[in-house]
């Protein structure tokens, strides 16, 4: 039976391997025992496996089951004495007793799914090519066996089928159409994984009919090109040029890629590395008999330079500019063929020398779980070209379990090593909203700590600049601090939550943060703003917009440079505002007028119709709930400002006839508000969501709605109370998280936070205060 494993210290590891910078705070991975669970409980997983399975077209998100029946065996501690669930007919029986009781069940549930060192453990998956790319990669270092024994393929490959389209294909994400991106790669995957041609009861025979009606692999997106190329089942001569020599530019050229968005500029510097070596794997039988399966044409007729733009029309959501076509076939027929020969190749190695040192610098600092899934198994593929057996490879494979989890989806992999310090940072100001810490202070107490341990009080090391990375002390990761990684949103969250914390007592939420260390975390923030008042997520702005016409990935938007966002930019007011209440004599000139500046830039993005665009979840309610809270924590009003009423109106105008909202992942997608719906076109209903309507709420108390009308308050309160189970958790539904526009993910924990938050201030700010 799969057991989830938590941090419990550097000494309870054996793996010599493993660096941590907090005695691995944090950390949370599955292990397989074959002698745990009691037939009970083996029982209760075999039911959510075949349950999911039953419904998987119609439910494509895991509910995260087999972390929650093992948390709930070993922390949970019995419903308070409570009266018995009872729906809420109409919104004229919601009493202040109803929605306390609901908030006890919630809070008593969520906090059994707390770890000892304060975190809240959940699956941040959904993306479908992490897997495939992980299967790859070791393959080709010939540690699968290792690394992946029977267990984790077993689970891996229900994980594949469970999120196979009906139509044979993968989509990006659970919940997406099928594309040839990750119809290809996961298909690949089953079939390193030993499955065969026509295994999985027809579901390869119809995953292969996918790909060879739409064309063949030929027109997969560039990222799968690249990691067939490196299977040896694509040539390198089909992919248009990633040439290393690039880092090698003056870094005052807008093109440089130290200006770029951190995680292109860290996925494309392995790829750069591996595509100037151009590195195949063993060719073998499964490659061998893969060049056969994927292509309508025999593999060596195949014309590589037509197949360098081809695309499949379901893949491509960025088409390229011809701009970009133009400058591919200059590099591909002129520079690269100069490149690899003698005396230029000389500049190709000391290129690749410089790469690699940069990779390097990225595994170190991050203890070698490098800043997301993507670039570390390309870096760890890199080190192991390098010397496959260095310290560095060694140190890669020990840290691959950070990045897979257990659901009764099966195994998937995560696109960070979690979502750690940001779920507990929101979940600290959801429970302090409900004004119930007295009874629930244990749970702030362990979150505390989780914030105080999870703080970066380091710089990158060395001369940082040097690597293109930004000052990170004082700063909050997104997960772990082990992750290194420091984001604008992250900290300014944390810093929230910690001021939060210091103003309950001790003996409620422990001892504050320290003041020096609230100054470094103020410092950071005041350091990413940009000069049009906005921030970026992980570091400033250092480019131009128009560079987005050489994202070469098809598959994605916006990944070039590092855009402001209202969701960054509203956290980066409301924290510098409360820091200011508390200390009104730290560089209080400094936040005023960087809160004047953001102020502007959030009414500045504001769309026609009243909303903001979200980037980071799911979508114009997202991004309208930090806009509105953005703007009435620096000083707005529904009264004196008409942005804040043309959001508050706009949010009104989505609310569903139930009394929610319910938005879909196409809003990302195709920016326009869409409705989650079900059924056939001609009859189908909209669907509320239960983050969505915590969202939506939230925002609307910020603006004082009840004391406008609190009917709309009041539906959808009626919404998220009918919505709680009856063990006090809330059903996971559609999938919230997005990034780069077009892809999906995971955010387990805020089924719980979102409710319990909306639900406390809807308690406190409306029902309480009601004449």
């Amino acid at each position: 039976m799969w057991r989830l494993k938590l941090s419990q210290g550097d000494d309870e590891y054996d793996d010599p391997f493993l660096t941590s910078f907090n005695n691995n705070v944090g950390r949370q991975f599955w292990e397989f025992d074959p002698i745990a669970g009691t037939p009970e409980e083996q029982a209760l997983v075999e039911k959510a496996r075949a349950d999911f399975t039953k419904t998987r077209h119609q439910i494509k998100q895991s509910s995260d089951l087999l972390m929650r029946i093992q948390l709930a065996k070993e922390n949970y501690c019995g419903q308070p004495d409570l009266a018995q669930v009872a729906k809420v007919e109409n919104e004229e029986e919601i009493t202040e007793e109803t929605v306390i009781n609901t908030l006890k069940r919630g809070l008593r549930f969520f906090s059994a799914l707390q770890s000892e060192d304060g975190h809240w453990p959940g699956d941040y998956g959904g993306p479908l090519f992490f897997l495939p790319e992980l299967i790859i990669g070791l393959y080709v270092m010939d540690t699968l066996e290792t690394i992946l024994p029977d267990e984790h393929k077993r689970e891996i490959c229900r994980y594949i089928y469970n999120h196979q389209n009906v139509d044979g294909g993968w989509g990006l994400h659970i919940e997406g159409s099928s594309s040839m991106f990750c119809t290809t790669l996961n298909y690949i995957g089953l079939r390193i994984l030993g499955q065969k041609m026509d295994g999985g009861d027809g579901a390869m025979h119809k995953a292969r009919s996918w790909i060879l009606h739409h064309g063949g692999a030929t027109y997969t997106p560039s990222w799968g090109k690249f990691w067939l190329s490196v299977l040896g089942v694509y040539e390198w001569d089909g992919n248009n040029p990633l040439p290393p020599e690039i880092w090698l530019l003056p870094y005052f050229l807008p093109v440089h890629p130290g200006r770029m968005w951190c995680h292109t500029r860290m996925v494309y510097l392995p790829m750069s590395y591996l595509y100037g070596k151009r590195f195949v794997g063993p060719i073998n039988g499964i490659v061998l008999s893969l060049r056969e399966e994927l292509y309508n044409q025999d593999y060596n007729h195949i014309d590589w330079n037509l197949a360098r733009n081809q695309c499949s029309k379901e893949d491509l959501y960025f088409p390229h500019p011809i701009l970009q076509d133009i400058l591919w076939k200059c590099l591909h027929e002129f520079a690269e063929p100069l490149l690899m020969r003698w005396p230029f190749s000389k500049l190709r190695n000391r290129a690749l020398n410089t790469v690699m040192k940069h990779i390097e610098y990225e595994d170190v600092n991050t203890n070698y779980i490098c800043i997301g899934s993507v670039n570390k198994v390309m870096n760890m593929l890199c080190c192991w070209i390098d010397d496959p057996n260095s310290i560095a490879v060694k140190r890669h494979l020990s840290r691959i379990k950070d990045y897979l989890w257990v659901a009764e989806d099966g195994m998937k992999m995560n696109g960070y090593n979690g979502s750690q310090l940001w779920d507990v940072a929101l979940a600290v100001q959801a429970i302090v909203e409900t004004n119930l810490t007295n009874e629930y202070g244990s749970m702030l107490k362990r979150a505390h700590h989780f914030i105080k341990m999870s703080q970066i009080t380091r710089d990158s090391s060395g001369d940082f600049s040097c690597w293109y990375r930004h000052s990170s002390n004082g700063a909050w990761p997104f997960s772990t601090s082990d992750n290194g990684w420091p984001a604008s949103d992250t900290t300014a969250e944390g810093l929230k939550a910690a001021i939060l914390l210091a103003e309950l007592p001790s003996e409620i939420a422990g001892q504050a943060l320290e003041k020096n260390k609230l100054h470094d975390a103020v410092d950071f923030v005041l350091s990413l703003q940009n000069s049009n008042g906005g921030f970026a997520s992980y570091e400033l702005t250092r480019s131009y917009a128009w560079l987005e016409m050489i994202n070469p990935s098809e598959t994605f938007g916006d990944i070039v440079i590092d855009y402001q966002y209202v969701e960054c930019t509203s956290a980066a007011i409301q924290s510098l505002k409360q820091f200011n209440k508390l200390h009104p004599n730290y560089r209080s000139e400094d936040i005023d007028t960087c809160i004047d500046k953001a102020l502007d830039f959030i009414e500045s993005v504001q769309l026609p119709d009243g909303s903001w665009y979200g980037s980071w979840g799911v979508c114009y309610t997202y991004g309208t709930w930090f806009g509105i809270t953005g703007l009435i924590n620096g000083g707005k009003t529904y009264e004196n400002s008409s942005c804040v009423r043309k959001g508050c109106e706009f949010l009104l105008s989505k609310q569903l006839p139930s009394g929610g909202w319910g938005e879909s992942y196409l809003s990302s997608q195709n920016r326009v508000y869409t409705n989650i719906r079900k059924g056939d076109d001609d009859k189908s209903v909209s669907l509320s969501h239960v983050v969505n309507t915590g969202w939506a709420m939230l925002a609307l108390i910020e603006a004082e709605q009840g004391k406008r009308d609190a009917g709309p308050l009041h539906r959808a309160a009626k919404v998220l109370i009918n919505s709680q189970m009856e063990n006090g958790d809330f059903p996971q539904q559609g999938v919230i998280g997005v990034f780069n526009k077009n892809c999906m993910i995971s955010y387990s924990a805020y089924r719980n936070i979102f409710p319990i938050w909306a639900l406390g201030a809807y308690l406190n700010k409306v029902l309480i205060t009601k004449p």
